[in-house]
């Protein structure tokens, strides 16, 4: 009882709970402009939602399910070390969980404690633009930590993506499946997460598809030398994130499907492994972004060394035709009394069309080498 009224204290009191439009609860303890951090609050038996007539309070939630069995599924969003410490010392979460719950900026991962399970996720969002530039954000993270129990299912969600609300839902018109425990919720959350990725990664092939078509258009006019480059390189940065969020949840799914786990239903176990397949194909496509990005970096790179040299090679081509005429003014600039043709009276047009003559000459040289 001393845990259920320092619950009561530290997270919500029933008095000052009042029911939001969205389904949610409000904390009266904060100023009127801040919600509350539960999100939602209920309890599940045979699969199916304990209704009630206002916002169900955690310690009520937690109070029902001891006495008449099921489960709760508390679902907070961004909550303080305040708010979070009476769930927490109520259920018997290990501090380093909770600490990493509250601070977020995880990677992702699943821990095993005596009564639970932690399992961090990070969810990714493709963010629309009408063009992409070396500026553009393309993805944005948050992250959704899962505190998985005998009777208890807690969710903390960071960042503005990721909702669970229609996830919520979703279960709830499936009760054969809510039945088999919080492990059906955590799976649920897994498969939602990892169908996000795919989502992503389609929309970021897409992106680079658009990019290396660009870059490698014969005749492409008017982009700004670099601008590619920047395109690219930006591209990689939001890959890496990406990556960060795929590559360290393999291990972590490839333990749900493979490895016996007392608060894993079996039957729930064998869905884990279709989520796995997906996530690992996900890296895959994952990899491929960053490999392919680099090549065409490179073809990038190459392209404008390409450029350079072919300016650089008209610049000299110019420069050795202008030297004809350059030669001939300095040599009959020299002002010497005694010069051939000085004084002759066809001297001028003939040194002329000598000198055109050499300098057609060059240039058609030049230019059937391909230096023009």
């Amino acid at each position: 009882m001393s845990m259920i009224r320092d619950l009561r204290a530290a997270v919500v009191r029933p008095s000052r709970v009042s029911l939001r439009k969205d389904g949610g609860t409000y904390d009266a303890t904060r100023s009127p402009a801040a919600a509350s951090a539960v999100v939602d609050c209920a309890v599940y038996r045979d699969g199916r939602r304990i209704e009630t007539e206002t916002a169900l309070p955690p310690h009520e939630a937690v109070r029902l399910v001891r006495r008449d069995g099921g489960f709760v599924w508390i679902g907070l969003h961004e909550p303080t070390e305040a708010e979070f410490s009476g769930i927490a010392s109520e259920f018997g979460l290990h501090p380093l969980a909770v600490e990493d719950a509250v601070q977020a900026h995880q990677r992702p991962k699943l821990e095993r404690y005596d009564d639970s399970l932690f399992t961090v996720f990070k969810t990714i969002h493709y963010v629309e633009h009408d063009q992409l530039d070396a500026n553009s954000e393309v993805v944005e993270s948050g992250e959704v930590m899962c505190f998985t129990g005998r009777d208890f299912f807690i969710t903390v969600r960071h960042g503005g993506q990721g909702s669970l609300r229609a996830l919520r839902h979703r279960l709830q018109d499936d009760p054969e499946l809510l039945a088999k425990g919080p492990s059906a919720v955590l799976h649920a959350i897994a498969d939602h997460v990892v169908d996000g990725y795919i989502a992503v990664a389609d929309a970021v092939q897409d992106d680079i598809d658009e990019v290396e078509t660009e870059v490698f258009s014969p005749g492409r006019k008017g982009s700004p030398r670099g601008s590619d480059a920047g395109r690219i390189y930006q591209l990689k940065r939001e890959v890496l994130e990406f990556k960060r969020a795929v590559s360290p949840l393999l291990r972590p799914m490839q333990l749900l499907s493979e490895r016996p786990m007392r608060l894993i239903d079996p039957d729930i176990q064998k869905y884990f492994r279709d989520v796995a397949d997906h996530l690992a194909r996900v890296q895959e496509q994952v990899l491929g972004f960053d490999e392919l990005l680099n090549s065409i970096l490179q073809a990038n790179l190459a392209q404008a060394s390409v450029a350079q040299n072919e300016d650089m090679r008209k610049i000299t081509s110019w420069a050795a035709i202008i030297a004809v005429p350059t030669m001939v003014c300095g040599v009959y600039g020299m002002n010497f009394d005694h010069m051939p043709e000085l004084h002759w009276r066809y001297g001028y047009p003939v040194i002329m069309g000598i000198t055109v003559v050499i300098c057609l000459g060059i240039h058609r040289t030049l230019k059937r080498n391909g230096w023009l």
